[in-house]
C-alpha cells in the first residue's frame, strides 16, 4: 500500500552530491538506453535503478530527498536517448551524417521544450488528479526510494546484473568466443527460419517487461517469421518475375532476410504506425482538458502572490515562456540546426511544426504516463503523426528532395524528445510529490540532467555508428521506419498494399485486447531479437510462482536493469575500440559450428539462472 504524500521540510534535498551522482547515473543509463534502442527499438525506464543505485553509492548517507533528485536527474537522459535513436539514425542511412553539436542541441532542446511545456501541467496532473491518476511506475519509484534509504538489501543485485551484462557482452563482440545467435530452419514451412539472438539486455527486459507483454511482442514476431515470409515465399514460388517493390530477384531467389527486407519491413511499418496513430487518436478527448490546463496554470503561475509552500513550488513562469520561445527560435533562426540546409521560409515551417506538435505531445504524453507508465507513452506514434503532418506541409509546397526529408525527420527528433521528456517529468513529479519533494527542485534537475546527457547521448549515437544502422547488429528499428514514412509520403512510392495489409494485422490485435504497438513491434523486427525477450518474461513468470507480487522493488527486476546497463556500457565501449581501430567490427568465433551454438545456448540459461536466482532471494 503506497503512502499519501508527506513533506519532509527538514531533509537534505539539492546537494553537490546528489546531483554528481544524478549527472554520473544519467552517463550510465543514457548510453545503456542508447544502445537498446538502436538494437531493438524500445528503452527502460532508468527511474527505479537510479534510485537504488544513488543510495548503494553514497552508502546510506543520501537523504530520502537527495536520492529521490539524484534519480530525477539520471532518469533524464532515459528520454533524450529515446526521441534521439528514434530519429537521427535515419539520417546516416541517407548518407548525412549530422555533427556530434546537432544531435547534442536537438536532444537538448527537445528535452527543455518537453520540461517547460510540462510545468503548467503538474498541479492538474499530479495534485487534483491525485485519486484518479494511478502513475504506477512513478508510485513503485517512491516505495523503492523508502524501502532502500532505510535499508540497502538487494541493491547488490543491479552491480552484479551489470558485471553480468558487460562481462556477456564482452566475451561475444570482444574476444568472439561463441556465436552471436543460434538458428534452425523450420521443416514444412517455406524459408522459415527460428532463432535466437545471443543478447543479455533482450532476456533482461524481457524480465522487466513480464510473460504477458513479452508474449504479445514474439507474437508478432511469429506471425511474420513463421506465417507471413512462408506465405509469401509459397504464393511467389512460381512467379517468373520479381514482385514489386522488389526489383531484380524473384521470390525463389530471395532467402528469408531478403523477403523480410523487401515485403514484411513495410508490413511491420504499417502495423506500428497503425499502432501508434490508433493509440494517439483514443487518447484525444484529454488534449483539449490539457491545453486549457496548460493556460490556466501560466496564469496562476504569474498571477499568484505571497509564499508557497515548497512541496508546490514550481519554476517561475518566464522560465516557461522564455523556454519554449528559445526552442521555437532556435529551430527557425539557427543555420544547420534542422538537417538539410534550408532557406528561412522551410525552417519558420519546422518551427511551427516543432511548436504545434511538440506542445500537443507533451499535454498527452504527461497524462497517458499517469494512467499506463512511462515505459507505454506512445512516443513513436506521436512522432509519425509529426512527420506525416510536417511531410504534407512540405509536400505541398513542392519541397521532396532529400534536404526536405532530413528537415522533417528533424523536427520529429524535437517532438520525439520532447513527448517523452514531458512523460519522465511528469512521473519524476509524481514520485517526489509522494515522498515530499520540492517540485521546483525537481525541474531544475531534470533540466542539468538533459543538459549533460544531450552530449552522452550524441557520442554513443556517434560510437555506434560504427557498426552501421539497419543492419544486424543495430537495427535501429525505429528510426528505419521513420525514414521508410518520410520517403513514402514525399516521394508517393510507398506500397500502400503491403503498409494497408500491416494495419490490418495491428488493429485486428488491438481488437482482441492486447498492446497494438507491442504486437507491431514483434511483427517489425526478426524472430532472433523477439525470442529472448520472451524467455525474460518466461524466466520472471517461473520466478513468481507460488510467491505473492512484491512491486518492482524485487532483485530481479533490480539484476534485469543492471543487466541492460551493463551490456549497454559495454557495447559502448566495444564500439569505441572498433573506431579507434583496435578491435574489428566482426570475426569468426573462436568455438563454431553446432557445438557454438550449444555454447551460446548454455550461456543464455546461465543468465536465465541469474535474473531467477535474483528474484527469488530477494
Amino acid at each position: 500500500m503506497t503512502a499519501d504524500p508527506s513533506p519532509q521540510p527538514s531533509m537534505r534535498e539539492f546537494t553537490v552530491r546528489a546531483v554528481v551522482t544524478g549527472i554520473a547515473l544519467g552517463v550510465v543509463f543514457g548510453a545503456a538506453n542508447a544502445y537498446l534502442g538502436l538494437k531493438v527499438g524500445m528503452t527502460v525506464s532508468a527511474s527505479i535503478p537510479a534510485s537504488v543505485m544513488t543510495v548503494a553509492l553514497l552508502r546510506g548517507r543520501a537523504s530520502l530527498l537527495e536520492a529521490n533528485l539524484s534519480q530525477t536527474i539520471g532518469s533524464a537522459s532515459t528520454s533524450l536517448a529515446t526521441g534521439t535513436i528514434f530519429t537521427i539514425p535515419a539520417l546516416f542511412l541517407w548518407g548525412l551524417a549530422p555533427p556530434f553539436w546537432q544531435i547534442a542541441l536537438l536532444a537538448l532542446l527537445g528535452g527543455v521544450l518537453g520540461l517547460a511545456a510540462m510545468i503548467p501541467l503538474r498541479r492538474m496532473l499530479i495534485v487534483d488528479g491525485h485519486g484518479e491518476l494511478p502513475y504506477p511506475e512513478g508510485r513503485a519509484c517512491a516505495e523503492v526510494l523508502r524501502a532502500t534509504t532505510s535499508s540497502a538489501t538487494g541493491s547488490a543485485w543491479i552491480f552484479r546484473g551489470m558485471a553480468v551484462g558487460a562481462g556477456m557482452k564482452l566475451l561475444v563482440a570482444l574476444l568472439f568466443a561463441v556465436p552471436s545467435e543460434a538458428g534452425a530452419a523450420v521443416p514444412l514451412l517455406p524459408k522459415a527460419e527460428v532463432a535466437l539472438e545471443f543478447a543479455p539486455a533482450l532476456l533482461a527486459v524481457g524480465f522487466i517487461l513480464g510473460y504477458r507483454q513479452a508474449a504479445v511482442v514474439v507474437a508478432g514476431a511469429v506471425v511474420s517469421s513463421l506465417a507471413l515470409i512462408p506465405l509469401i515465399a509459397w504464393i511467389g514460388a512460381g512467379l517468373p518475375e520479381p514482385l514489386y517493390p522488389e526489383r531484380e530477384l524473384t521470390i525463389a531467389q530471395m532467402d528469408a532476410s531478403q523477403i523480410w527486407r523487401q515485403y514484411i519491413r513495410y508490413i511491420g511499418a504499417g502495423a506500428v504506425a497503425t499502432a501508434g496513430i490508433l493509440t494517439v487518436l483514443r487518447n484525444m478527448p484529454m488534449m483539449a482538458g490539457a491545453f486549457v490546463s496548460v493556460a490556466r496554470g501560466m496564469r496562476k503561475e504569474t498571477g499568484e502572490k505571497g509564499a508557497v509552500a515548497a512541496t508546490d513550488r514550481d519554476l517561475p513562469g518566464w522560465f516557461i515562456a522564455a523556454a519554449i520561445a528559445v526552442v521555437i527560435a532556435a529551430v527557425a533562426l539557427v543555420p544547420g540546426l534542422i538537417a538539410g540546409d534550408l532557406g528561412f521560409v522551410a525552417r519558420l515551417v519546422c518551427a511551427l511544426g516543432v511548436a504545434v506538435f511538440g506542445l500537443l505531445s507533451v499535454a498527452v504524453a504527461a497524462r497517458i504516463v499517469g494512467i499506463v507508465g512511462v515505459s507505454s507513452q506512445p512516443t513513436s506514434g506521436i512522432t509519425l503523426v509529426t512527420l506525416l503532418g510536417t511531410a504534407a506541409v512540405f509536400a505541398a509546397f513542392g519541397w521532396d528532395d532529400l534536404g526536405a526529408r532530413a528537415a522533417v525527420l528533424t523536427v520529429g527528433t524535437v517532438v520525439a524528445v520532447a513527448t517523452s521528456k514531458a512523460g519522465d517529468i511528469s512521473q519524476d513529479l509524481k514520485t517526489g510529490y509522494l515522498v515530499g519533494a520540492t517540485p521546483a527542485w525537481q525541474q531544475l534537475g531534470q533540466l542539468i540532467g538533459a543538459a549533460c546527457a544531450c552530449w552522452v547521448v550524441a557520442g554513443t549515437v556517434l560510437l555506434l555508428s560504427s557498426y552501421g544502422f539497419g543492419g544486424k547488429e543495430l537495427a535501429a528499428p525505429q528510426a528505419t521506419l521513420m525514414k521508410t514514412i518520410i520517403e513514402g509520403v514525399l516521394s508517393g512510392e510507398l506500397p500502400w498494399g503491403l503498409v494497408a495489409t500491416g494495419a490490418g494485422i495491428s488493429g485486428a490485435a488491438m481488437l482482441c485486447g492486447v498492446s497494438g504497438l507491442a504486437f507491431a513491434i514483434g511483427v517489425y523486427l526478426p524472430i532472433a531479437s523477439m525470442l529472448p525477450i520472451f524467455l525474460g518474461g518466461c524466466v520472471r513468470a517461473l520466478s513468481e510462482r507460488g510467491r505473492p507480487a512484491e512491486g518492482e522493488a524485487r532483485g530481479g527486476i533490480l539484476a534485469a536493469a543492471g543487466v541492460v546497463a551493463g551490456e549497454g556500457l559495454a557495447g559502448v565501449l566495444v564500439a569505441g575500440l572498433v573506431v579507434a581501430g583496435l578491435v574489428p567490427k566482426k570475426a569468426q568465433p573462436w568455438l563454431g559450428g553446432e557445438l557454438g551454438e550449444l555454447a551460446t545456448l548454455a550461456l543464455v540459461l546461465a543468465i536465465c539462472f541469474f535474473l531467477y536466482r535474483g528474484a527469488r532471494e530477494a
